[in-house]
């Protein structure tokens, strides 16, 4: 609206002065009769104010809107310019996720070779373990003891363990049980006395394998061995049963003894 009113009579002024100039022999007393006018008139009724305040005013509203615009350039800058901050910092962040999604997954790696090391190891370990078996071990340790004859074959226990790596040696049932598949070799020796025979035999699984057996007719002592080596699977069982009619003896000094160890799995 303030724009719109000094435009608004300049162009009135402009328009009176045109009208009044077309004839030459009017312009006086046209202008003698417009300041009559402009003195008993009211300037908006005759639309003829003064050209050089509106134009004055005119000059004033431009450099407001070219400040104005300035202004305006300048804040569409500075937005612009953070637009592309912005932009930048998104960018920078989509890499970074990318660099975290990636190192993630290097980690998910990572950590899936140590756990399938670890593994390894942990089964090294124990085949290492498992490689270790040996032991032996004597009927008697202390007091002397004899035991038999009988009618029937009778396990034997050999209590005292001299040693027993791996623990595949139970020395409350005398049986050896094999904790992984292998050739295993057993040694057993049998000491008897006076009239009676020695002996006793080596069983697997209940099967019969080698036999250690002496006989004396006489007062003197007896003794008797023997070895063999098997194969054996995982949960195989071996241990020696008394021969029938037949006894076995031992003291502190260890006759009767019953050894056995892995060669090497298979």
């Amino acid at each position: 609206m303030t724009v719109f009113f000094p435009l608004l009579l300049l162009i009135c002024t402009l328009s009176t002065v045109r009208l009044e100039i077309n004839s030459d022999s009017k312009i006086i007393p046209l202008l003698n009769r417009g300041m009559e006018t402009a003195q008993t008139s009211d300037p908006e009724e005759t639309c003829k104010p003064d050209i050089n305040s509106v134009l004055r005013e005119m000059s004033a509203l431009l450099a407001e809107l070219k400040a104005e615009i300035r202004h305006l350039q300048k804040e569409n800058e500075a937005q612009a310019a953070k637009v592309r901050e912005l932009e930048l910092q998104k960018t920078e962040l989509e890499k970074l996720k990318e660099q975290h999604e990636a190192q993630g997954g290097e980690l998910i790696t990572i950590k899936s070779k140590a756990n399938i090391t670890e593994n390894q190891v942990e089964v090294l370990k124990r085949e290492a373990e498992v490689k270790r078996v040996a032991f032996s071990a004597s009927l008697s340790g202390t007091d002397a003891q004899t035991i038999g004859p009988f009618d029937t074959y009778m396990p034997l226990v050999f209590k005292h363990v001299v040693s027993n790596i791996g623990n595949a040696y139970n020395s409350h049932t005398g049986s050896f049980t094999a904790p992984v598949r292998g050739a295993y070799h057993f040694e057993f020796y049998v000491f008897g006395h006076h009239s009676h025979p020695a002996g006793a035999v080596l069983v697997k699984n209940g099967e019969h394998v080698f036999i250690a057996y002496e006989h004396s007719s006489g007062p003197h002592s007896v003794s008797s061995s023997n070895g063999v080596t098997l194969l054996l699977e995982v949960g195989d069982v071996v241990f020696l049963r008394l021969w029938n009619g037949a006894w076995i003896y031992d003291n502190t000094n260890r006759h009767s003894t019953f050894s056995g160890h892995l060669l090497f799995p298979m």
